[in-house]
């Protein structure tokens, strides 16, 4: 199958591009120093750490979904590779799909390595003293270490031994690691005894991660829609400034939209932009997490229908975009 075919490409382009793997350890990195920095709090310290980590996520799902439909689309526009694809009978919009869901596996796999550190730095928890009794929780350390370590190793030696490529094998290879040291450190306590690990499953703090998954997946569509007429600088600073109107789009033109004190020729102003910009505050659980609100099933369907025809529109937006694009 054509659209198969074409998102299988766009994936293994996307892991194999060494800015993939650095925007991945960059945000394992901010994350693990997130630990000590939520401890500087008067009050509770897991509250900053989630909105902190959240927002890391977020950050860093946002660079990668950017980094990777350039890497994947613009490129290959402006090096006129593209164009040996859509001369043979492929078509464009298959092409333009095809490449969106490349790009939206290859988010998967970066976002849930960070995830994954995510959950195993919850599990450590923010430091509450000085002792190493609670600083460290050592059967985190171990296991993260460990099989972090793993995967670099095997990495290595497939690029030496088979010279496959290392972001690549090294992408894949650290998601399936982390999901590893996660899954046993959640059946071992902080003093090595067997436990069960629904006592680190957290289902609320699942679905948090999910709603802001399915964010950077919008996101993913505006770096595709962006990158068929623009090069990798002005498709980031799109979705940097698609992310930052999402975030305040509620404040400042929802409340102005849902009020009937405003005038109606105001409201009717702002109703199309309201409508127009994703409102990414639909997909940030950190206020319902850290409060104690319960993300329920029916708020997750909506949040997902809400994503899913906001995608479907860039995606729309991109097709007819590239569809007169000049490509020879």
């Amino acid at each position: 199958m054509l659209l198969l075919a074409v998102a299988r490409n766009a994936f293994l382009e996307s892991i194999r591009q060494p800015v993939f793997v650095v925007l991945v350890l960059a945000g394992i990195v901010a994350l693990v120093l997130n630990v000590n920095l939520a401890a500087f709090t008067l009050e509770d310290d897991t509250k900053l750490f989630i909105d902190l980590g959240l927002s890391t996520l977020f950050l860093v799902g946002l660079l990668l979904a950017a980094f990777t439909a350039t890497s994947v689309l613009t490129r290959e526009i402006e090096n006129k590779t593209v164009l040996t694809v859509v001369s043979k009978p492929v078509p464009r919009p298959v092409l333009v799909i095809g490449k969106y869901v490349g790009v939206a596996a290859a988010l998967a796999v970066g976002y849930w390595s960070l995830a994954a550190v995510f959950l195993l730095a919850i599990r450590h928890r923010v430091q509450t003293g000085l002792g190493a009794e609670v600083t460290f929780d050592v059967p985190v350390l171990v296991f993260s270490i460990l099989f972090g370590g793993l995967s670099l190793a095997g990495a290595g030696l497939a690029n030496y031994l088979y010279r496959r490529p290392f972001p690549s094998v090294f992408a894949v290879s650290l998601a399936a690691a982390l999901t590893a040291a996660l899954g046993v450190v959640w059946c071992i306590d902080r003093d090595w005894h067997f436990q069960s690990p629904t006592v680190d499953w957290n289902p609320q703090l699942m679905i948090g991660l999910l709603l802001v998954f399915e964010a950077l997946l919008v996101l993913a569509a505006v770096a595709i829609a962006a990158s068929t007429r623009l090069g990798q600088i002005p498709t980031l600073l799109a979705c940097l400034t698609v992310f930052l109107l999402g975030l305040v789009s509620e404040y400042f033109l929802g409340t102005v939209v849902g009020s009937a004190d405003r005038p109606a020729w105001l409201r009717a102003v702002c109703w199309p932009f309201y409508v127009a910009v994703p409102n990414l505050q639909f997909f940030w659980p950190a206020d319902a997490l850290t409060q104690g609100h319960p993300i329920t099933g029916g708020y997750v369907g909506t949040a997902t229908l809400y994503a899913g025809f906001v995608a479907a529109a860039l995606l729309s937006l991109a097709v007819l975009l590239f569809q007169r694009r000049d490509v020879g």
